[in-house]
């Protein structure tokens, strides 16, 4: 008799260019779990639609990435604390009673990928370069892991601000070129300047006393944020692509009730990646 295969997807417009079937297969492979996941390009207006689709056809959970993170938000019937709190929903699955859940495991998968990295975490002040949806999604789970404080740096210091005062005492906003003078052990760039190239305007000073900056971007080549940290000194960097799979290992094990390996899958990628 043919054992039964759960059908997931990961959503999305562009789409083709997703490394998630891939790392999905290989968690698969590694726990034995018997799961097809495939890429599904949706109109720009009908996500709903290709979901409901799917489901029909007998999906059991999915991945949502850009630009659908925000109807999926709508979508759900249900929103975990940290998809309420990002204010966006990367992962949908089905609870017991049949209600379409929303989770979001970016902030997860950020903080899986820096416990990895030996990156200062607990008891640690943190710039955070951006206030867009990446940065709004991992706010709650970094301070969750113990950060000391986050100062939230973006073009316009008022929507920096207005992320900040959604989480209390801890987090504070201001413009890239107001960053207040501290030894933040740790700088994540949540801002998209690296698909352009560029890096966020932020001065050489800001990165005093830095020991480790991450960038939720990857590529084959560090990005030129990453450049431009070696440049000032920092000692340690590293991309996003460990977030990548960290968020598919979080989303796997929503849906699984497994939690995946995450070294060979980041090694098996960044062998793809050349």
């Amino acid at each position: 008799m043919d054992m039964k295969v759960d059908r997931y997807a990961v959503f999305g417009h562009p789409i083709a260019h997703s490394k998630s079937p891939l790392i999905h297969t290989l968690f698969a492979q590694q726990c034995a779990e018997a799961m097809q996941y495939e890429a599904i390009l949706a109109p720009l207006d009908g996500f709903a639609e290709s979901w409901q689709a799917f489901v029909a056809a007998g999906g059991r959970g999915g991945n949502v990435t850009v630009p659908f993170k925000e109807q999926a938000f709508a979508l759900a019937e249900q929103l975990t604390e940290r998809a309420a709190q990002a204010g966006a929903v990367n992962t949908l699955y089905f609870d017991q009673h049949g209600q379409l859940c929303g989770d979001n495991t970016d902030g997860a998968g950020l903080v899986q990928d820096l416990l990895r990295l030996d990156a200062p975490l607990k008891d640690q002040p943190i710039l955070l370069l951006g206030a867009g949806g990446a940065s709004r999604g991992v706010i709650g789970p970094l301070l969750q892991a113990g950060a000391a404080t986050i100062t939230i740096a973006n073009r316009t210091a008022a929507k920096a601000q207005l992320l900040a005062d959604q989480f209390g005492s801890k987090v504070s906003g201001c413009a890239l070129t107001e960053i207040p003078s501290a030894a933040y052990a740790l700088v994540i760039n949540a801002t998209s300047s690296g698909l352009s190239g560029e890096r966020p305007a932020i001065a050489a000073e800001v990165l005093n006393g830095c020991s480790f900056a991450y960038d939720m971007l990857y590529d084959k080549e560090p990005t030129a944020f990453l450049r431009w940290c070696t440049q000032q000194g920092v000692p340690h960097q590293a991309d996003g692509l460990g977030m990548l799979v960290g968020q598919a290992a979080e989303a796997f094990r929503v849906w699984r009730g497994k939690t995946p390996a995450t070294e060979p899958v980041i090694a098996a990628l960044k062998e793809a990646l050349v």
